[in-house]
């Protein structure tokens, strides 16, 4: 028992005393205010999707690779557009009217919900910016090459009104990338929210690069398919 009494003192005799821890009034003394915090920022803190310009612009990037995919189809299964128009060339040029209508719709609807939100200041500088300027010219060449390649009943889907090409497309840029119109257009959204130092431009072009590949998902099957009922109708004349 003394031989215990005398650890448990020599033990409290070496602890250190906890005031002396508590250096220059410990963190009571400390000015949070004066603290960039600005490394541990949130995410929403920079992208307001709750804003009615972003809710606009996205519900406009998901609007039109839906719309005309479910028009597209509904004319390819009941010819009404045709019919309504009496030629599928007048058909289609409608069509792809309308599709370029929202498709200039969607992008100053991206402009300007990101007017609305706070710049990244990390943005804010010439590498950015001229990083920005590549991918919206690469972007463009994809897009503009592309359309030449395709025409324009090609671009604003012809075959889906039975306006079908004689062979695939597999000249540039065809033979860089599959569907680079798509990919073009996204690498020109992207650069477009580089350049405007906009974290909420990045979010609506990740919103973009999701529905163009959902979209791919469906297209590409369903125009093999049609492409194969031509080859099969042919092989029976």
């Amino acid at each position: 028992t003394l031989f215990r009494s005398s650890a448990l003192g020599l033990a409290g005799s070496l602890a250190p005393d906890r005031s002396d821890l508590d250096c220059c009034g410990g963190l009571s003394n400390l000015d949070f205010s004066k603290v960039d915090a600005a490394f541990i920022m949130t995410p929403t803190a920079y992208v307001d999707v709750t804003d009615f310009s972003f809710v606009v612009a996205a519900l406009f990037i998901v609007f039109n690779p839906l719309f005309w995919n479910l028009v597209a189809r509904w004319e390819h299964k009941t010819h009404f557009i045709t019919r309504l128009f009496g030629s599928p060339y007048t058909a289609c040029y409608s069509l792809g009217a309308v599709l370029f209508l929202l498709a200039f719709l969607r992008s100053h609807c991206f402009t300007e919900a990101m007017k609305t939100q706070p710049k990244f200041e990390a943005l804010l500088c010439p590498a950015a910016f001229y990083s920005g300027m590549v991918l919206m010219g690469l972007g463009s060449l994809f897009v503009v090459s592309s359309f030449i390649a395709l025409g324009f009943v090609g671009t604003y889907l012809g075959d889906y009104f039975g306006i079908l090409m004689d062979e695939k497309v597999t000249s540039f840029p065809f033979n860089v990338m599959e569907d680079p119109m798509y990919w073009g257009s996204t690498m020109n959204y992207l650069g477009w929210a580089i350049i405007n130092a906009s974290p909420a431009g990045l979010v609506l072009t990740a919103v973009v690069a999701a529905c163009y590949k959902i979209a791919i998902m469906y297209e590409r099957p369903f125009t093999e398919k049609i492409y194969q009922q031509k080859e099969e109708s042919q092989k029976k004349k």
